[in-house]
Parts: C-alpha cells; structure tokens; sequence
C-alpha cells in the first residue's frame, strides 16, 4: 500500500496549470519583478477562485512535464520553506514544502492553504489567480478578497470595533507612514483606489468603513478607547521589590507606531551604561541590551491578547532586574514546552504590520536574538514564565 507521499502528483492533481495548480522549471528568481515563487505563494494564499489554496510544483515546464536536475535536497526545501518566515509575505503564509514525484520525475511541491485574512501581499503587491497566471490583483479583485474576509470567521485584529467610526484613525499616519511601508508605490499610484478600499485592502477598516482592531492597534488616535487593554505601562522602582520608590511611572496609549516611537527612548533613557577596559581601550557597557529589550517588548505587543484582557503590556524595572509581561498564554501550536522554537499567531495580521513597518526583522526569531544579545552583553539568559492566560520574561543585570 503506497503513502500520500509515494503518489505521482500528476495523478492527483492533473497535468494543466490551473487557478490552484503552477508550475515552475526551477526555484530561481524569473520575471522581471521579485520572485515568481514568492508571487505564486501569494496568489494561491488569496484564493480569488475559493478552492481552499493551491499547489506550486518546481521542476515542471509549462507543457506540464518534468525537467532533468531538479534539486529536492533538504537544503533546497528549507530554502523554500523559508518563505513562510522571510516577512515577503504578509500576511504569513500557511506553507508546506516536500519532496515528490510528477510523472515518475522528482520534483519539489509547495502546497499553500487559503488565507483566512485576504488580501495577502508580496513585497506589498497583492497577487491572484483567475485563470492558469499569476497576476496583480486589480481594485474588482481587492473588494472580492475583502469581502470574503468579512464572510470568514476571521481573527480578532481584522474584526470590527463595535461603535469604531473613520473618526477613530489617524488618516495622515496612514497616508504618510503606514501605507508607504506595507504597499508597494507602483500599487499606490495605479488605478485611483479611494480612501476606503486602501483602508480595507490593508485589514484597518471592514469594507463599510468599519475600523478593525489592526486598524485601532496601528492608526488608531486612541487604542484603548475601543480596546481597553491596549497600551503599555511602564513602571521603574528604586530598588529590588515593589515596596521600593517609583523613580518614573508612564502609561503608553498610543498607536503602536507611537508607542515605539515613545519606548525606544524611553529604555535608552533608563539603561545604565560603564565604560570597560580593554588595554589601552574602554568601550561602553549597558547593564541591558537595548536590541533585547526592544525585541521582549515589540514581542508582547504582537502576541498579547486584545480580545479578552482589559489588563495593559507592563514593564518593571528594578534595579537588579526588568520583568515584562503580558495577558494572553499559548496560542495555537505553540505550547509551555516548545514556545521558543515553534511559531504560531494570535494576531496574523498585526504581525504582518510589525513586519512590513520595519519592527519585526523576521517571523519565528525574536527569542533567538534575544537570548544571543543578552550572551554578547553578558547578562544572565532570560527567564521565560508561560501559563494559560500571561507570558513573562526577566531579564538579569549585567554583572
């Protein structure tokens, strides 16, 4: 008896690309624009034709046969892979990568689940496919994927805020930072899209103008008067314990983008820096790293819950230690015992505005850099505290 895995996919799935079928000669970049792959990947996570996604097979000419040397090493199915995490697309892709067989010939198989948040973007270019090609999207099929979103039992941050007006949203940050850094110009320029369409395009309004949580969380004036735990407070003691003296004490309720633009400072001003000798040299020596710090942090805004805590982002720092925490526990695949090596979102979408603002350098490495920092700086490794309902981490002074 023959294994999925042992079947010839060009009896499973046909021999003709199709709206859920494409095939490529080899994984290396084609076209005039970007990475065809990565335009495919996208394209199929859109699912203009409602199948559920589709399948990508490298090492298959356009007459539909299979082409000699087609390299199906694990090095090149992790670097497929690794479209799932680079950030091109957002939002993140559901994306699995094997090695198969098309008529009796090895070939690399990528199979791409519908988005449950459409429109999803490569490189800030929304990508479809109506027929057998790939194409980029127009404004007919940007209200299409918009309103099967709606349809969709989709995540919290691209719901609607209930009593959420336009009035709630800060169009010139959207105008003059949000949409530059998550839609490419030539997108912006074409077509004449109207204010309401981009909104929706980009998940911060419903398709009737609606603010979504994503569109309070990144634009929004005031966050937390439509999601009452959205904002951060930050709390440093003198001393040891919570019996100490608050030295400072803030509450963020900014947009995120306002919000990192007030934390960064914010840590830098409260990091105590000596110089250390190196002979004849002294270099500076901060008691945190502040590349950790802002990675914890960015972390618990994108992973927090918003859905059903009213409770804020906290940081505490005391003189020997700096404790974040955050409501919201596991989610998804990611457990108490392998948090720090499996990747999951409670909040696709906002992730994929972390990303594409530039305040997630990758998907699935935040912990990785953090623990490298903290080793270069020569503080203690972080400690990490996850049940059901909060995440916590505390980092150690460097000694």
């Amino acid at each position: 008896m023959r294994t999925v895995s042992e079947d010839d996919l060009a009896d499973i799935l046909g021999t003709r690309e199709s709206t859920t079928l494409e095939f490529k000669r080899t994984a290396k970049r084609e076209g005039k624009r970007g990475d065809a792959i990565a335009n495919a990947v996208c394209a199929m996570a859109n699912d203009l034709c409602g199948s559920g996604g589709g399948d990508i097979l490298v090492g298959v000419d356009d007459h539909g046969e299979p082409v000699e040397g087609v390299d199906t090493t694990d090095r090149a199915l992790l670097a497929l892979t690794d479209l799932r995490d680079d950030g091109r697309i957002l939002d993140r892709p559901s994306l699995t990568v094997r090695a198969a067989r098309f008529k009796g010939k090895p070939v690399v198989h990528l199979r791409v689940e519908a988005s449950a948040a459409p429109p999803v973007r490569c490189e800030g270019v929304i990508w479809v496919r109506p027929g057998p090609t790939t194409r980029r999207a127009g404004r007919e099929d940007e209200r299409v994927l918009s309103e099967r979103r709606r349809a969709k039992d989709a995540p919290f941050d691209t719901q609607a805020v209930a009593r959420a007006t336009r009035d709630d949203l800060d169009l010139d940050l959207f105008q003059r930072s949000y949409l530059p850094s998550m839609v490419d110009p030539d997108v912006i320029e074409e077509n004449g899209r109207p204010l309401g369409v981009q909104l929706s395009s980009c998940h911060l309004a419903t398709p009737e103008g609606v603010p979504t949580a994503l569109g309070l969380l990144t634009i929004g004036i005031d966050p937390s008067s439509g999601i009452p735990g959205a904002y951060v407070q930050f709390v440093r003691y003198e001393g040891a314990d919570l019996d100490a003296p608050i030295a400072d004490e803030q509450e963020l309720r900014q947009n995120l983008i306002g919000t990192a633009a007030r934390l960064e400072p914010l840590l830098r001003s409260n990091l105590r820096t000596r110089m250390v000798g190196e002979g004849f040299r002294e270099t500076p020596h901060p008691d945190y790293p502040l590349e950790a710090l802002r990675e914890i942090c960015m972390n618990a805004l994108m992973h927090r819950n918003y859905e059903t805590s009213y409770a804020p982002t906290r940081i505490v720092w005391f003189d020997d230690r700096i404790e974040v925490t955050n409501p919201g526990g596991p989610f998804g695949q990611v457990r108490d015992d392998n948090f720090d090596r499996v990747t999951d979102y409670r909040n696709p979408s906002l992730a994929a505005a972390l990303k594409g603002l530039g305040y997630v350098n990758r998907f699935g490495r935040g912990i990785g850099r953090v623990r490298a920092a903290l080793e270069r700086n020569g503080n203690p490794p972080a400690e990490f505290q996850v049940d059901d309902s909060s995440w916590a981490v505390t980092l150690r002074r460097a000694a």
